[in-house]
């Protein structure tokens, strides 16, 4: 019964995002979504994003010196920058080396970088997750992954690249939202809107359990932590935070 509702709840919910759907069958929403809508929602859900959890971004990111390597820099990969949401709670003098799916972040990373001259940017990569084949392997100190493993192809194999560009003893911090309790009303909802919510938003899913795939990677140390950030109205309240060590 449960089933069949959910899939009633989902046809009534595509029924009023038709033309996003009708878009889509005309190949026109994905380039508009890619270039215009979504770099414009992220900055915009990143400015709300950080003042909800700028105090456990803060602790998360405080051991971030502890990670320096042996040369005294701290050189740190960041996947899926965005609009560069993380740049404020990195250390002064940081190395970040900046790589996301979507070319078209360029404005909104353009304001975070002018007021986030603290640290060095050595360079912007063009790169999914999955492929990370420009970063030398055992290259970096730290790798940085927040809100996008939720639409990475596949999660597993964004990991495995995670801790082939780590150094050993190297950390990948990570702060995700992720599926919600089973038999939750907000699990619930989060499989009513999946099939809509990853269509408008760029491939984002509601539903994976990434705290799993963690668990599964084979990190030496792995920190994870299950918080509920207050975010009105949506189905992205449940998230992880953390970090692993390689």
């Amino acid at each position: 019964m449960m089933e069949v509702t959910i899939l009633f709840l989902r046809a009534c919910l595509a029924l009023l995002a038709m033309p996003i759907y009708l878009l889509s069958f005309l190949g026109i929403w994905e380039p508009f979504c890619k270039k215009i809508f979504f770099p414009y929602f992220l900055e915009n859900l990143s400015v709300i994003h950080n003042r909800k959890t700028k105090k456990q971004k803060q602790e998360l990111f405080r051991n971030l010196p502890d990670f320096k390597g042996p040369s005294g820099e701290l050189k740190l990969l960041e996947i899926g920058t965005g609009c560069g949401a993380n740049f404020q709670f990195y250390p002064p003098g940081c190395k970040v080396t900046c790589s996301d799916v979507n070319p078209n972040f360029q404005q909104g990373l353009s304001r975070s970088m002018s007021k986030n001259q603290h640290i060095h940017y050595e360079r912007f990569l063009t790169a999914a997750g999955e492929d990370l084949h420009q970063v030398p392997s055992g290259s970096v100190d730290a790798v940085v992954c927040t809100l996008v493993l939720c639409s990475v192809q596949s999660v597993s194999k964004t990991l495995k690249e995670v801790q082939r560009v780590l150094r050993p003893g190297g950390v990948f911090y990570f702060l995700e939202h992720v599926a919600a309790n089973p038999s939750s009303w907000k699990l619930f909802w989060q499989q009513v809107c999946h099939p809509t919510w990853k269509l408008v938003f760029d491939g984002c899913c509601l539903t994976r359990e990434i705290w799993k795939d963690l668990e599964e990677a084979n990190f030496s140390e792995l920190k994870l932590q299950h918080i509920s950030v207050p975010l009105p109205w949506t189905p992205i309240k449940p998230h992880i935070i953390g970090y692993a060590v390689k």
